[in-house]
């Protein structure tokens, strides 16, 4: 995750650059059950409306919780499927934040209503996140239920209300970036704390439709949009969050967006950038699925690590005999192609390594939707090199 507003606001109010503080354990986002009452066009999960035989049950999510705690973990996003379809739901969210966890609920928000919202904020999660693709027609048809904008909208403003820190996920397509701006201006009309936006990874029903991955120059044009209105809050001192998530070359856009601007804080803005270092998969972030099964991130399902119900998390999370956990808890990581001669490189560490794997079978191969031109991130262009791109797939310059 790239928390564009802290680093925005290093370009307001300038911090020494301090000794990095490595965190005790990674984020984990915890797909505690796959069944959705949504079949959303970009899900990574592939949930359905049914239940799937095999998931974790009270008694080992507890157990599971305990070897987490013991190991580091700090933050667990509680995610699905949709989460609060999860009967136990609110005991499992208690008894994390009865541990000291930080715990927050990734929900698609047409479950929360009048009726729910008092037990939600009961249990004292800490953020919620809710999806939206867009303004209603918009996310009506991504999320394929009439009336389901209406609904994420209401549980936005009940959360808001009861005094829950709320934010907005938007994962952006060709087909929905057209309503990043409305979305922006919900943002600010609605007080809603937090703004995610996610590039488009390949897993899942996402790897279905990479077809629609917004175009580099939407992605640019996008970006700028969203750095302007960071910026904007960071100028006038309001406490919003904006952060993006699966692209790492925005660490590097955002280098060049500061150049144009404020030039002589780049060398600054680069330092701290280089010191966040980018993709953090199987570092910093894990996942644990609905079966049990660990993966480096949420988009790795079709590549499990182990499962904890054979071993425990902290002993897979730290077992490096698999050659996908060695390579990414590698510093640095050995990748090939046009990421690994980026002069940009200590800045987002070679990206996203799903998506290389989805297109080009090899996870070490550069990243096919870096935004960012040869000319950009100082490489040679007259030279032959693999061809990826998110609409082909691979093939050998002739």
């Amino acid at each position: 995750m790239f928390r564009l507003t802290q680093f925005m606001r290093e370009l307001r109010e300038p911090a020494p650059l301090a000794t990095k503080r490595l965190p005790s354990g990674p984020v984990l986002i915890w797909n505690l059950i796959r069944r959705c009452n949504l079949t959303c066009k970009h899900c990574y999960s592939i949930s359905a409306d049914k239940d799937f035989p095999g998931e974790l049950s009270t008694q080992e999510v507890c157990g599971v919780m305990d070897d987490l705690k013991a190991c580091g973990v700090p933050v667990l996003i509680l995610s699905g499927g949709e989460p609060l379809l999860r009967p136990d739901i609110y005991e499992i969210a208690a008894r994390a934040k009865q541990m000291g966890f930080y715990v927050g609920l990734s929900s698609n928000g047409t479950l929360i209503d009048e009726a729910s919202i008092g037990r939600i904020a009961a249990v004292g999660f800490d953020y919620i996140g809710v999806s939206l693709d867009g303004i209603k027609d918009t996310h009506d048809r991504f999320r394929r239920m009439v009336g389901a904008y209406d609904r994420s909208l209401n549980a936005i403003r009940l959360c808001r209300d009861a005094g829950i820190k709320i934010g907005v996920r938007f994962t952006l397509t060709q087909h929905n970036q057209h309503d990043l701006p409305a979305l922006l201006e919900l943002m600010e009309r609605e007080a809603i704390d937090k703004f995610y936006l996610s590039h488009l990874n390949y897993a899942g029903r996402g790897n279905v439709n990479r077809r629609h991955d917004a175009v580099f120059e939407t992605t640019r044009r996008v970006m700028d949009l969203l750095f302007d209105t960071c910026w904007s809050y960071v100028e006038r001192g309001l406490d919003k969050e904006f952060v993006t998530g699966n692209n790492d070359a925005d660490g590097v856009y955002l280098l060049f967006w500061a150049r144009r601007r404020f030039p002589a804080l780049e060398a600054h803005l680069r330092a701290k950038l280089a010191q966040w270092g980018g993709n953090s998969s199987g570092v910093n972030v894990a996942n644990i699925d609905n079966l049990g099964n660990v993966h480096p991130d949420t988009f790795w399902w079709h590549y499990s690590i182990g499962n904890v119900r054979a071993r425990p998390f902290s002993e897979i999370w730290r077992d490096t005999s698999d050659p996908l956990m060695a390579g990414l808890k590698a510093s640095p990581r050995k990748i090939k192609g046009r990421c690994g001669e980026c002069r940009y490189f200590d800045i987002c560490g070679g990206n996203t390594r799903v998506r290389a794997q989805q297109l080009t079978g090899d996870a070490w191969q550069e990243d096919p939707a870096c935004y960012l031109s040869d000319e950009e991130i100082g490489i040679a262009t007259d030279r032959e090199r693999l061809k990826v791109t998110p609409f082909t797939r691979q093939r050998r310059a002739s």
